[in-house]
């Protein structure tokens, strides 16, 4: 059941469409996914397994036009199930590592840890890391993606007056941190 495009390709409609939002926003999602998750083969991971998500619901896709704002909304909550994993693997980790001679346990940090560690300090990402989840979510999306509250709202599943209370909030706390960080 392939259709014909303009151009001659007969590949199934949504494996071209795919492609198309592929090339056009890979790359923005990425560095929304690693913005809420500091780690790029997660950010990569969550990206992939949202496009791959798409395709597998394109024909059952209210509007075609709005498969970027799904995707958004895909990464997002792919992000946030990273999160949830991610806690879930740190407790279970620091439970192992206060046991002496349990497998997980380390004397000092790896040199590969240090490196990460200092690349990663720069003072506004450090902040917004502590910001609480929906605000982190909203401000990267609204000054990184460049996002209306629309946009927002509908990617996170809240209004938008939920989105300009978040981005109120979190910037005031930038702010806060951002003075008392000088």
């Amino acid at each position: 059941m392939a259709e014909r495009d303009p151009g001659g390709d007969t590949r199934p409609a949504a494996d071209v469409a795919i492609a198309e939002l592929y090339a056009a926003h890979w790359t923005g999602l990425v560095r929304l996914a690693w913005l809420l998750l500091r780690d790029d083969l997660a950010a990569e991971e969550v990206v992939q397994d949202a496009f791959i998500a798409v395709h597998r619901r394109w024909d059952s896709l209210r509007s075609h036009e709005s498969a970027a704002a799904y995707l958004r909304r895909t990464v997002v909550n792919g992000a946030r199930s990273g999160l949830r994993h991610r806690g879930v693997e740190e407790r279970y980790l620091s439970r192992e590592q206060g046991e002496p001679g349990g497998p997980a346990r380390r004397t000092e940090a790896s040199a590969e840890s240090h490196a990460l560690e200092s690349e990663a300090t720069s003072s506004m990402i450090e902040a917004l890391g502590r910001l609480p989840q929906r605000q982190r979510e909203v401000l990267t999306m609204r000054y990184y993606l460049d996002l209306s509250e629309a946009e927002i709202a509908d990617a996170l599943g809240i209004s938008a007056g939920t989105v300009k209370a978040h981005a109120h909030r979190g910037l005031a706390a930038l702010r806060d941190r951002m003075e008392v960080a000088r």
